[in-house]
């Protein structure tokens, strides 16, 4: 009885193996057929710089081994070509030590990322017990993300983000860990608790279209897989 049945099992086992080959063997910086017929759009293509727009340092971002790598050099931001209201963005990103940097969206004004966009923000906290408003996976200086999430340094993480209207989620590695709702924020400076934030515009102002970027903040890291689904 054991022996008729060894046969089926190799199938199965081998089956299994093959399935978890072709996931290892998927391309980065590709969609999958899945992807392509939900209306996922590939926004780099591991090449080159094709549909971005470097504002600060020209010599700051540049393609290396399939990824967009920022050497850490002057500061500024990397604009993906487009304007996105409601849409969902999924992006790896890999950190040095100590590397800090973000993920922007819906930014009205090029020359002020920083107060006209929404933050989601990418840092080098791993191993911190209680993240801040400023840790790996915080909507900046608005919420905390609701645990630590990040991997160290030299791995790759993966952000999804989705935005609809007011509402923004945030994944990290797979877990959820920030939803905010944008009404709730109705002054400049001020969150909803009544602790103080840098933002000189109220956080329910942020739901107009705008661009996609990401930051250099002075430290090298690297980005792939970098696609998003509009939603509107």
């Amino acid at each position: 009885m054991n022996n008729a049945r060894r046969p089926i099992g190799f199938l199965i086992a081998a089956f299994v193996m093959l399935a978890l080959a072709g996931v290892a063997l998927q391309e980065p910086n590709q969609l999958t057929e899945r992807e392509q017929k939900e209306g996922w759009k590939l926004l780099f293509n591991g090449k080159d710089l094709s549909g971005w727009t470097i504002m600060g340092d020209p010599d700051s971002w540049s393609v290396e081994d399939g990824t967009l790598y920022c050497k850490g050099k002057g500061g500024g931001m990397i604009y993906a070509d487009g304007i996105y209201k409601n849409f969902e963005l999924k992006l790896d990103f890999k950190l040095t030590p100590k590397a800090n940097s973000g993920v922007f969206f819906r930014i009205w004004d090029k020359n002020d990322p920083v107060q006209t966009g929404i933050e989601v923000q990418i840092l080098d906290s791993y191993g911190v017990e209680k993240p801040s408003r400023h840790d790996c996976g915080a909507i900046y200086d608005i919420q905390a993300p609701s645990e630590n999430a990040v991997k160290p340094p030299g791995e790759w993480n993966s952000y999804h983000i989705i935005c609809k209207d007011t509402h923004i989620t945030v994944y990290l590695n797979g877990k959820k860990v920030n939803e905010v709702d944008l009404s709730k924020w109705t002054e400049p400076h001020r969150n909803p608790d009544g602790t103080p934030n840098k933002f000189k515009y109220p956080y329910n102002q942020m739901t107009r279209p705008g661009y996609i970027a990401l930051q250099n903040h002075g430290n090298p890291l690297w980005f792939r897989n970098i696609k998003v689904k509009p939603l509107d």
